[in-house]
């Protein structure tokens, strides 16, 4: 198995859903941790984002994910746990959607001498557009996270996403210029 989606919840109710998708990863977890929280390369299973902190990742801080130019911000949030090498999660609000925020949890869990990695989200407003396109992220930051811990570079898909990096960038709305976003 590599990666999988697993329901939590009845989808035909208006309550947030708490969705979860596990992958396998031969690679040990300090390799996948490291990958994970890195905070100065552009991150393919981010799709090619930044994790921009003002002092670095730990509980309470105020994260956001940036374009490779650092010219728009994507996605902003609060760190709310972060126990190296296990578990990292924060807030997230994609800024071009007026919705949110939900939170993400990674979960590292050693497993048969690699890593069961975890992404869990939850408070996502059911059926809105935040919680659609994070359900569409998750299998995309899973099959990228693990090509990029067990090769060093990602999947087909992050690699493409990385070449159009630029061109979404020039499609940004003027309200995710990262001006807009500050970590204060």
């Amino acid at each position: 198995m590599t990666t999988q989606a697993i329901p939590m919840t009845d989808p035909t109710s208006d309550t947030p859903r708490v969705h979860r998708n596990q992958t396998f990863i031969k690679a040990p977890v300090e390799t996948v941790w490291s990958i994970l929280v890195a905070t100065d390369t552009p991150l393919p299973f981010f799709f090619g984002a930044i994790c921009d902190t003002r002092d670095g990742l730990r509980v309470g801080a105020r994260m956001r994910m940036v374009s490779a130019n650092r010219k728009i911000a994507m996605v902003v949030g609060e760190v709310l746990a972060f126990e190296p090498p296990h578990l990292y999660a924060h807030t997230f609000r994609m800024t071009h959607i007026d919705e949110g925020p939900a939170t993400v949890t990674y979960r590292l869990t050693p497993e048969n001498g690699g890593t069961r990695f975890e992404l869990t989200i939850e408070h996502a407003p059911a059926g809105g557009k935040l919680e659609k396109e994070m359900l569409g992220a998750q299998s995309f930051i899973g099959t990228n996270l693990r090509a990029l811990a067990e090769t060093g570079r990602p999947a087909f898909s992050g690699r493409m996403v990385g070449l159009l990096g630029p061109v979404f960038g020039m499609m940004a709305k003027r309200s995710q210029r990262i001006g807009n976003w500050p970590l204060e």
